[in-house]
């Protein structure tokens, strides 16, 4: 039975600040003085940022779907049921949850405040801090 649920959908504030801080990176590449002698050194690192923000939006946009808070530290997930690894790192905004599959994938799960209902988050926070003094 699942203590909690929700339908994850796209963190318009996790894709912005995504852009933001790669957005800054590239702002400090192009505006930082660079040797002539620099250049493709310069053009690869530009070269990098740009594909890890694309990336980072693509990652940011595969968390979307069903999710669920099972009893004993357990999540479903992605179709899978993944162990809660430690005590999850929580702020007013987001809750980052380190997991963990019985086949040894582990996996890093921000989870923002815009992703879910209000109600929903509530609900969660209320689970994982409750299920945080537990063990």
């Amino acid at each position: 039975m699942a203590l909690w649920h929700s339908d994850l959908r796209v963190s318009w504030r996790a894709q912005w600040v995504s852009l933001l801080l790669h957005g800054v990176v590239i702002l400090l590449l192009l505006l930082a003085p660079w040797p002539a002698s620099y250049t493709v050194v310069w053009m690869l690192l530009l070269t990098l940022v740009v594909f890890e923000c694309v990336r980072s939006q693509r990652r940011i946009r595969s968390r979307e779907g069903d999710i669920a808070l099972l009893e004993g530290r357990q999540m479903q997930w992605r179709q899978k049921r993944w162990q809660i690894c430690g005590r999850p790192w929580m702020t007013r905004q987001a809750i980052l949850l380190a997991l963990r599959t019985p086949r040894g994938e582990q996996e890093k799960l921000w989870l923002v405040r815009d992703s879910m209902a209000e109600e929903e988050w509530r609900q969660l926070r209320q689970q994982l801090l409750s299920a945080g003094h537990a063990a």
